[in-house]
């Protein structure tokens, strides 16, 4: 790294819904399903418990049922979780489709397309010195750094390759904070 001064500013990457699903829907063959605001399920059968969260097809509005608990005694549950399902709490809603042993259990990706924003100042590309950003992750959105930085400058892919140092691989997904330096232009 350079020994000249350099501006530090902070990028936020944030969450503005709940990620689409990669889900094959079977009446209608379409790829995409929502969990829309977010609904549990909770059944009991005697002193057993299953939980689902509920997904709609984005097409034609079918209802699947993903597996979240199953079959699980009922005092083996916390009762703040038990709660959370019974009142369909938002924030276990999106733990819960965050949580890659569901998507797994259950066979679906997510799609984070128009599902984030980049928050943060503008970066001054015209300064004869170094500028450092730190990119943090409010949710574990995965996003590709050089798209990232090229929306967040608004420049090329090949222009941020060409001025941005970063210390992560610019083409490889992460939903891990990093930092990166733009290079004064030439």
């Amino acid at each position: 790294m350079s020994s000249q001064p350099h501006i530090v500013l902070p990028w936020t990457v944030r969450r503005t819904r709940l990620p689409l699903l990669s889900l094959r829907c079977v009446d209608c063959a379409s790829a995409s399903a929502t969990t829309g605001e977010g609904r549990f399920r909770v059944n009991a059968n005697g002193k057993l418990l299953d939980v689902w969260l509920l997904a709609r097809c984005v097409r034609c509005d079918r209802t699947s049922k993903l597996t979240v608990r199953s079959r699980v005694p009922v005092g083996s549950l916390d009762a703040a979780a038990l709660r959370g399902y019974r009142d369909n709490d938002p924030g276990l809603v999106a733990s819960t489709l965050l949580d890659p042993l569901v998507a797994y259990r259950n066979g679906f990706a997510l799609d984070w397309t128009g599902a984030w924003r980049l928050l943060g100042p503008a970066v001054p590309l015209d300064g004869g010195w170094p500028v450092r950003v730190e990119v943090g992750f409010d949710d574990p959105v995965p996003v590709r750094p050089d798209r990232l930085i090229a929306q967040g400058l608004g420049l090329s892919r090949g222009e941020v390759t060409r001025r941005v140092k970063c210390d992560v691989s610019l083409r490889r997904a992460t939903s891990l904070g990093f930092s990166f330096t733009v290079l004064a232009g030439d």
